[in-house]
């Protein structure tokens, strides 16, 4: 394992040394020390390394990631996983707000609990979190699956499109246009799957499924007021 530690040789080059990493390189363990809740951790990265963070993070912790496993040994901060293409990100710890924005792939997963806005405008990534999510979660969720084995608050999924949303406990408030779904047996398969890969233990049959209601598609005159 390549070892780096950041209060040595500062974020740039700890960037810059993580990007020259190419998809056949052999130096695919990483381990970064004293991150010391830096900003950027990660970001961009593009090739099939696996990088550990031993410590909490700032903002933006593995943005834009491509192909990367980032293991988060603590807590992390806004945006974590911002624009996310493929790839995982593990948090041991709790994540802020807008964790996953615009995310188009890969998979987030959240040992502890997440802020408001998590996930919001999802693009295709897939977001697993096993406490319990804030307010204004998903909103604009475009399509992935956000999974939340505790409790999430108030507009989840406000003027969502066709992202799926599945929580095992309560939800404080429903946004505009997300309606409690069907849990039918391809849904099912689809949580179980993210469950096992987020490696979380859970009974997906606990969970209740919600999505968009689809009146906000185009513009109504009837459905003004919810907008």
């Amino acid at each position: 394992m390549q070892q780096i530690d950041l209060s040595e040789i500062g974020l740039r080059a700890m960037n810059k040394t993580l990007h020259a990493q190419a998809g056949d390189t052999n130096q695919t363990a990483w381990e970064i020390v004293n991150p010391k809740g830096a900003h950027a951790i990660a970001c961009g990265l593009n090739a099939p390394i696996e990088v550990t963070v031993k410590g909490s993070t700032g903002y933006y912790c593995g943005g834009m990631n491509q192909l990367a496993t980032v293991n988060i040994h603590g807590s992390a901060g806004p945006g974590t996983g911002e624009n996310i293409m493929s790839g995982k990100i593990v948090i041991d710890g709790d994540a802020s707000q807008y964790l996953g924005a615009t995310g188009h792939g890969g998979l987030i997963v959240v040992k502890g609990n997440a802020s408001s806005r998590c996930g919001i405008s999802m693009k295709g990534v897939n977001i697993v979190v096993q406490g319990n999510i804030g307010h204004m979660s998903a909103f604009m969720g475009q399509s992935g699956n956000l999974v939340v084995c505790g409790d999430a608050g108030d507009a989840l999924g406000d003027s969502c499109y066709e992202a799926r949303f599945f929580v095992r406990g309560t939800v404080k408030s429903l946004g505009a246009d997300c309606e409690k779904k069907e849990m039918r047996a391809e849904h099912i398969e689809i949580l179980k799957g993210l469950l096992d890969e987020a490696g979380i233990e859970a009974d997906p049959s606990d969970f209740t499924r919600y999505g968009s209601a689809r009146n906000l598609y185009t513009f109504d005159v009837d459905n003004a007021a919810a907008y």
